[in-house]
Parts: C-alpha cells; sequence; structure tokens
C-alpha cells in the first residue's frame, strides 16, 4: 500500500511538468455489440504512440470497454479478459438442470415450454424483457473483479461515463456514480431483450437509443480533443429488408445513426473520427472480435496524422501510465479487503435463514470473484427470484457485501405448459399436453397450490399442496389427489392384444426431507379407487381399490434428463398396499409389497459421453395378484419393442448408452448439441417370480440422432432385438 501511495504522489508531483504543456484528450466509445472490440484495437494504437487519455465514455459494448479501461487496465489486459467472456452465455438466464432443487428438476422436465407467464391482482403478467440480465451481469462481475460501487466515477484511474436511455422519456442518462458493473449492464440493455435497469430510480435501457456515440459527454468533463471511434450499424439496402427481423434491425439502426450523426456535428477540425470497416460484421456473432480487434486497429492507424500531433514524451508517457496504474491499484486494492459484514435487500417472500445457508459465506472472508459467482448462482437456483445481485460498498468498519434477491416481478402465481409428441410410425402417436397454474407464497414458509390438466394421448386432473414445515423449506408436508385416465394396453409378442380404458382417483398424503438440493425422501399414505373397461372382453366393468403406506428416496443430479453428459439420476420407491378387487374373491391377497428401483448415470471424456442405466422391480403378489406391475420396451428401455409393451411383476433392466456431441464437435453448433448415440441393451419382465431367469433376458440395441433444446429432448431412433422386433421413434419434448 506505500507504494501505491508514494507512485500516487509521485504523480501528481510531475503531472503539472506536462498537462499545463497538452491539450485534455477524451476518448469516444460508441455501441455496436460484438463489434466493440474494435475499441480495443484503437486503445492499442494509441497507447503504442504514447497518445495519453485523460476522459473516457461509452455506450453499450462501448460503456464495457471503457469501464475496464477506466479501471486502469491497460489495451492489452482488456483484450485479454474481453477474449476470454463467454458473451453467449450472457444471453441465457436458464438455471442449468443440475444445479436446480430436485423437486423443480422434476417440474421443468414435465412442463419444458420455457413460459414467464403470472397472474396476480386480477390480471396476466409477464417479465419485460425476454432475458433478466441475470447471467449478463455476472459475466461483467467477472470482468471488472470485486470493485465497490464509487460515490464518483472521476475517481477511477481515469474518469468515466456510461450512457443508457431513460425507457420513461427516452432521454439519456449519463451514469457516472454508484456501481461500475450496473453502470456498463444499464447501457447495453437492448430493450425488449433484457429486462430495464434500476438505477436511481430510473428504468434504463441500451443508450444507442438516445446517444450511440457521446461525444458531448466527453466534452462536457472537461476534454479539449476528442477522439471518437463509431461502429454503429450502417442502414442496410432494400433488397435486404426481406425479413421482420430485418426490417426491425433497420428501425434500430435508425435510432442509433440518428444520434451518432448529431454527436458527429459536435466534431471540429482538431477531434479524430475513427470508423472502422467493421460495416460487415454482425453484432451478435462474438467469434467476429478478433477479426474486429484487427480492424480497430487498422482504421486508427490510418488516422496516424491526425493522432500523433497528440503523443506525447516518452518521459511523460510514462509519468501518465504510473500514475494511472497508481490509481488503478488504489481502486483495486479495495478488493482484496475482507468482508466485515454481509446485509442483505432482500425483495422476496424467501427466508433470510434460507439465503444465508445457500450463499456459504460469512463476514471475516476475504473471498474471489469466483467464489461470490458461485455463491449468487446457488442463490438464484433457487428458481425464485427475478433477479440476484451482489455489491461492495467500503463502509466506516470496513467493506460491506451487499445481496439483492428480486421477487418475480410476474408472480406470486403462475402458469407452466408442456408438450409431448411420441411416435414409432406403427403404433398410435402419443401426444400430451400439460398445464398447470401454481399459486406461491401462501403461506409463511412458502406454500404451494399446484393444479394440473394433461390432456392428449393420457388425461389428468390433479391438485396438490406442498407445504414447507420450516423457513429453510428442508422438511415438508405434501397433499395430492388425482384423476387420469388412459388406455391400458396389452401386448403379445410385440403386438398390441387388449386396449383397455383405466380411470383411477388417488391420494397422497405424505411427509418428506429434502436431505441435500438434489435429494429427497418422502414418506407417506396412498389410497387409489378406480375401474378397468373393455367393452369386448369383459362382461363387466372391474373395480378396483388399494390403500397402504409408501417410501420414496429420490436423488438427480443430471445435467439433462434425456442426454446426461454428467451426473445421476437414482430413485427407490417401496409401496405396501392392501389391494381389493370387486367380486373377483381368488384375487384376493395379503398386502403387496412392490420394490422399484432405477438409476441413470453419465460421465463425459471431451465430446464423448458414457451412459448407464439400471432398472430392478419386483412384488410378493405374483402373476395377476396385482394391478401394480411393471413395464418395459420402448427407446431405450428395450429398443426394438413399442413403448411398456412388456408387462410383468418383476422387471430386470440395464442399457449401455455412447453419445458422440457430432454438434458441437464436428460441425461447429454452439447454441444446442447435436447427439449421435448408440445403446446396447438387455432386460425381460415375468409375472412369476419363480420364472424369472437371466437366461430369457431380450437383447436390444438402437441408433439415434437428438438434441436438447430450451423445450426438451427432440429425437429420431432405430431400435432392433435380438428376437427380431423392430421400430423407429420420433420424440419432441418427450423425456426419455
Amino acid at each position: 500500500m506505500r507504494r501505491i501511495v508514494a507512485s500516487l504522489f509521485l504523480c501528481v508531483l510531475l503531472t503539472p511538468l506536462y498537462a499545463a504543456e497538452r491539450p485534455k484528450i477524451g476518448v469516444v466509445l460508441s455501441g455496436g455489440g460484438a463489434k466493440g472490440a474494435a475499441h480495443v484495437g484503437v486503445l492499442k494504437v494509441l497507447e503504442e504512440h504514447h497518445i495519453p487519455v485523460d476522459y473516457i465514455a461509452g455506450t453499450s459494448i462501448g460503456a464495457y470497454v471503457a469501464g475496464m479501461y477506466a479501471l486502469g487496465y491497460s489495451a492489452t489486459e482488456v483484450e485479454a479478459i474481453m477474449m476470454g467472456v463467454d458473451w453467449d452465455s450472457g444471453y441465457s438466464d436458464t438455471i442449468p438442470r443440475n444445479v436446480l432443487s430436485y423437486r423443480d428438476k422434476k417440474l421443468r422436465d414435465r412442463y419444458n415450454i420455457p413460459l414467464n407467464i403470472g397472474y396476480s391482482e386480477g390480471e396476466v403478467k409477464a417479465p419485460s424483457g425476454v432475458l433478466r440480465g441475470q447471467t449478463m451481469s455476472q459475466l461483467l462481475r467477472q470482468s471488472t473483479d470485486l470493485v465497490q460501487q464509487f460515490g464518483d466515477f472521476n475517481a477511477l484511474a481515469i474518469p468515466y461515463r456510461a450512457v443508457a436511455t431513460d425507457l420513461e422519456t427516452s432521454l439519456p442518462v449519463v451514469i457516472n456514480h454508484g456501481s461500475i458493473v450496473k453502470a456498463m449492464q444499464a447501457s447495453a440493455t437492448v430493450p425488449g431483450a433484457l429486462q430495464p435497469t434500476q438505477i436511481d430510480g430510473k428504468l434504463l435501457v441500451d443508450g444507442g437509443i438516445a446517444n450511440n456515440m457521446p461525444v458531448d459527454v466527453v466534452k462536457a468533463m472537461g476534454a479539449d480533443i476528442i477522439i471518437a471511434v463509431d461502429i454503429g450499424s450502417p442502414l442496410v439496402k432494400k433488397d435486404k429488408l426481406d425479413s421482420t427481423i430485418a426490417v426491425l434491425d433497420q428501425l434500430s439502426n435508425f435510432l442509433t445513426n440518428a444520434s451518432t450523426e448529431k454527436q458527429k456535428q459536435l466534431l471540429t477540425d482538431k477531434d479524430v473520427l475513427i470508423r472502422p470497416a467493421i460495416d460487415a460484421l454482425s453484432t451478435t456473432d462474438f467469434t467476429i472480435m478478433p477479426l474486429a480487434l484487427t480492424l480497430g486497429k487498422e482504421a486508427a492507424t490510418n488516422q496516424l496524422v491526425k493522432l500523433q500531433k497528440l503523443s506525447v514524451s516518452e518521459e511523460q508517457y510514462a509519468a501518465y501510465v504510473e500514475g494511472k496504474k497508481a490509481k488503478g491499484q488504489m481502486v483495486m486494492a479495495d478488493v482484496s479487503h475482507v468482508i466485515e459484514d454481509i446485509v442483505f435487500d432482500n425483495q422476496s417472500k424467501v427466508s433470510l435463514n434460507l439465503l444465508k445457508e445457500t450463499l456459504e459465506l460469512k463476514p471475516g472472508q476475504n473471498i474471489t470473484k469466483d467464489e461470490l459467482n458461485e455463491a449468487i448462482k446457488r442463490i438464484y437456483a433457487l428458481n425464485k427470484f427475478e433477479r440476484v445481485d451482489a455489491e461492495f460498498v467500503e463502509g466506516e468498519d470496513g467493506r460491506v457485501l451487499t445481496v439483492t434477491t428480486r421477487a418475480k416481478s410476474w408472480g406470486p402465481n403462475y402458469f407452466q405448459l408442456g408438450f409431448n409428441w411420441e411416435d414409432d410410425f406403427s403404433s398410435d402417436s402419443a401426444i400430451s399436453f400439460d398445464m398447470a397454474y401454481t399459486m406461491t407464497d401462501l403461506t409463511i414458509n412458502g406454500g404451494e397450490w399446484r393444479n394440473e390438466v394433461k390432456l392428449g394421448f393420457e388425461r389428468l386432473f390433479a391438485t396438490e399442496f406442498y407445504q414447507p414445515l420450516n423457513r429453510d423449506q428442508e422438511f415438508y408436508s405434501r397433499a395430492r389427489y388425482q384423476y387420469d385416465v388412459h388406455n391400458w394396453d396389452l401386448y403379445d409378442n410385440n403386438n398390441r392384444a387388449f386396449v383397455f380404458d383405466k380411470k383411477t382417483h388417488t391420494v397422497e398424503l405424505g411427509i418428506g426431507y429434502n436431505y441435500v438440493l438434489q435429494g429427497v425422501v418422502e414418506l407417506g399414505l396412498v389410497a387409489e379407487k378406480g375401474v378397468i373397461i373393455n367393452d369386448a372382453w369383459l362382461s363387466q366393468d372391474f373395480d378396483f381399490n388399494s390403500y397402504g403406506a409408501y417410501l420414496k428416496v429420490g436423488y438427480d443430479s443430471l445435467d439433462s434428463i434425456s442426454f446426461p453428459t454428467s451426473g445421476n439420476h437414482i430413485t427407490l420407491n417401496v409401496y405396501v398396499r392392501k389391494e381389493n378387487f370387486d367380486d373377483v374373491v381368488e384375487y384376493q391377497n395379503d398386502y403387496s409389497v412392490q420394490i422399484e428401483a432405477d438409476w441413470k448415470g453419465a460421465l463425459s471424456v471431451g465430446n464423448h459421453a458414457f451412459v448407464g442405466k439400471a432398472s430392478l422391480a419386483t412384488n410378493n403378489n405374483d402373476g395377476f395378484n396385482t394391478l401394480h406391475l411393471s413395464d418395459l420396451g420402448g427407446f431405450l428401455n428395450l429398443s426394438g419393442y413399442h413403448k411398456d409393451s412388456l408387462t410383468g411383476a418383476h422387471k430386470i433392466f440395464g442399457a449401455f448408452v455412447y453419445q458422440y456431441d457430432l454438434g458441437r464437435d464436428a460441425l461447429g453448433m454452439k447454441d444446442y448439441p447435436l447427439y449421435l448415440g448408440l445403446s446396447l441393451e438387455a432386460g425381460n419382465v415375468w409375472f412369476e417370480r419363480s420364472e424369472v431367469s437371466l437366461t430369457d433376458l431380450i437383447y436390444a440395441s438402437s441408433l439415434y440422432i437428438g438434441t436438447d433444446t430450451t423445450m426438451g429432448p427432440a429425437a429420431l431412433g432405430f431400435g432392433i432385438t435380438d428376437m427380431g422386433d423392430k421400430s423407429v421413434y420420433l420424440f419432441i419434448g418427450k423425456a426419455f
């Protein structure tokens, strides 16, 4: 610290020796998305030719580059940080499946349409942007490190401003204090795509709308000479306006170009306007950044005749760099301070204890930016919030971390939708629609009431009340009523022999424990009453009922339920029931005990994944003495057979799946993987325990191609058994 202070003091002494002899230089960096790397190229040329920067401001991506430079990073350091950021990931706020809670995983797999629609106060609500900006803020924080909020951006290594647009008035807003991460994000918040950023009570969006190249801002800061870098997109010709997106882009360019042209009029002959040859580059394809940087350097080099007039001597520039470095070190020195206190600005009904336990950070720690980002991710993964932010303030007693959790603005009641289509091109197509309406925060501990409807191949109505028993939501109770109607098909040699209509009323009452985020154990009571109908085979309806108890144990850390590359999914279900069949005396039995165990696990090496599956089931009531049977058959469940075409009281199944990510490895796809898979499978079912024999195993294999989308998996596969049974499978939105 003494060295930093001494350097800063020396810089202050030396500054008058050359500051009075030269004009103050201000740099203006415009917005332009991925083309913003051109700004770094320009800054590198300025450094190479000893051109000091006294003020800097920017809009959108220009605000990011300007902010990084203002913190004291060199152009080369900004380049390394910028090129190391996964910018594409910033345009998705989807919580990765593997970090969701066990219950939320099950709900996402079923309600696979990514819908953010809620209802409250008599109206349907939606977010104010397609994205909430959660991941983008974490990327920006990763770039800037854990810097505190500033009372004035003049305190940075280089005085800095970011420009945004007031969504209410459409006027430009110059951000000159507070969180530099928020300033950057507000300036780059594309309206409609990202939710507005709130600063000082204003809703702020992309500054390009009001002032895409803020020359006036830097002049007002005190600059005598302006170096302005314009990377805005040009207007396209009419032959290119052949789509809705093209028209919308053109309308957006109207606004940004108009503001840029207005700012250009403020430039004088002594100022320098740099326009890199980036017109053909995309604003959203971040793979072009190295090229944009090169074009920025070339454009600045072409202006060297004017730029070199702004150069200072080697001694003067060394003093300038030393002063900038010293101020930057003062700014970044606070990053290493321990946290004296953690404060929660909890704008939700989630308990403070749960937030503290999930954050896992304690006062007295000296945390890193990676540790903070992981802590924020854990809280956001609770799936209760619109945004989770963290900021540092240097207080009287030390460094204070403030964590802000904002409840979803479209809640607290939510709609959920799911769609599944399964077809084997020989039997009936199975198309189903799932809909749910969930009311949350009904009790102090976060009670939820969900009402569900399924239409299509299977029909279902259910209502469930889920009540956490403590504020930390470790323990819970659950009450569920369900009425379902579906076709119960019986097959003979993979050919459908009988079709029954099965209608069942089911009631479950359970008490559970979330022993880890990914795992749950539940004990409960279950009762059911139903009827089986087949007018052609049964002379009368077949009534049945049962009651008993159950134990359910689950653990799920898979990153994808259908195409996993890591994690495990394990379930163990034990049912003890008394089953009754009306008017069928010979079927009366003692209590039946049914045990079902399933495992699915995956690991990957590069673009190669290896997946294992295993299922075991048994029931002490053999043969036709129980209606609670186990099924086998279908894609990756003895491929080659129709879905659930093998039925019995006892089941054994195992499979090994090799999965190659053809899309990312060979085809260069980034948004979605494209998997090429091959499976080897073995299994069978038996009605009687005495019949169970490994010599009766049926062997099968499959070949498939599929992908994971935001709406669930999509796959096309072919399966064949050693008995010669073959099937082609098509899945869209169906978890398998």
